[in-house]
């Protein structure tokens, strides 16, 4: 089996695969749940000075992705450093401790939590693209606390900007990206929107942003050497393995396991290992940055032509020839595709379940 342990800023991981602050660890026995379904660490749910207070509805299932108006733990603080943390810290895992959001607020709680934080991380709510208040607020949680300081990034468009900066202020990895939006969806049985926000709206995560994701985590470790957690859309062991090549050193779940349960840590981590023993990879620090690497690599734009067909993955499903918009796919007892017609567009490959197309390299 591939070893799947990691170390980041000296904290040991048994694998990289762990909960987002958010709903799989609003409290104590969310987080031993959380370990017991088999993650390698925990981050506890961002608190803040005061309870949040929740605009309900506030999490839907749409289609590709999930909708949410969450904000931080509506647990009081009090609440979490008599009890939660505890529970947290008894389960042997790394515990990574959530706050936020302004740099007054972290200096309050920094040194509050301090006994159960093996680190900090800080989101700093979309402030959009004004550094200040990110480095403000990283700046007091490095004064209040001597355990490492992760900071959470919104999919900011100067992503490399912002990461080189906060990289330059002393943060010890980021953990990227929080959720996109605002976003809207509506409830056609009633015409209201599907969430509870004054305006309706709320922020998109699971599935839909993970490209999103992986570019952000892709531009960001291209610039800054410090380690990076990936965020977004991380549902099976493949999709670990896509963070990975991008430059993450770890990846972190929120979405999929408010959907299947906190067994699903476990879930992506044996996945995680089928496909790296399937490629013949030992660990996953073979694969990280390994995107980064080979497009370095790369001389030139790559040559169009029609996808390789392997016959012996090949089941004759048609799904191919169904979506082909060019008509270049045919199907009787084997699969043809016509060069001439065929645009390489490349959809077919990324359609086939079975892996018998592919874009000639």
């Amino acid at each position: 089996m591939a070893n799947l342990s990691v170390k980041i800023c000296g904290i040991e991981f048994s694998n990289p695969i762990l909960p987002a602050a958010g709903p799989p660890t609003r409290d104590g026995a969310m987080c031993e749940a959380a370990a017991k379904g088999g993650a390698g660490g925990l981050v506890t749910k961002t608190i803040s000075v005061k309870p949040a207070e929740v605009p309900h509805p506030c999490m839907a299932e749409i289609r590709g992705g999930f909708l949410n108006t969450e904000l931080w733990s509506e647990l009081p603080k009090e609440q979490w450093i008599e009890t939660e943390y505890a529970m947290a810290k008894a389960t042997g895992l790394p515990v990574i401790v959530g706050m936020g959001y302004t740099a007054d607020q972290i200096r309050e709680l920094a040194p509050l939590v301090k006994p159960y934080a093996d680190a900090l991380e800080l989101s700093t709510h979309y402030v959009g693209n004004d550094i200040s208040p990110i480095i403000d607020a990283l700046r007091a949680a490095k004064k209040a606390v001597d355990v490492p300081v992760f900071m959470k990034m919104s999919p900011h468009p100067n992503i490399q900007e912002i990461a080189k900066a906060v990289e330059q202020a002393g943060a010890d990895a980021l953990v990227m990206i929080n959720s996109f939006g605002p976003c809207l969806g509506i409830d056609l049985e009633t015409g209201l929107p599907l969430m509870g926000s004054k305006e309706g709206f709320g922020w998109l995560s699971g599935a839909a942003i993970k490209p999103l994701a992986l570019r952000c985590v892709y531009d960001a470790a291209k610039v800054v050497k410090i380690p990076i957690f990936g965020v977004g859309g991380i549902a099976n062991g493949r999709d670990v393995a896509e963070m990975f090549m991008a430059g993450a050193s770890a990846v972190q779940v929120c979405t999929e396991a408010i959907l299947r349960g906190p067994t699903v840590y476990g879930k992506i981590a044996k996945g995680l290992n089928t496909f790296l023993d399937s490629h013949g990879y030992k660990s996953v620090d073979e694969i990280k940055g390994l995107t980064i690497r080979k497009m370095a690599e790369r001389t030139a734009a790559i040559v169009a032509g029609p996808p390789e067909v392997d016959m012996e993955r090949c089941v004759l499903c048609g799904v191919c020839e169904v979506s082909c918009p060019y008509s270049a796919i045919s199907l009787s007892e084997v699969l043809k595709i016509d060069k001439e017609k065929c645009f390489a567009c490349g959809l077919c490959v990324s359609r086939c379940k079975k892996l018998a197309l592919m874009m000639p390299q």
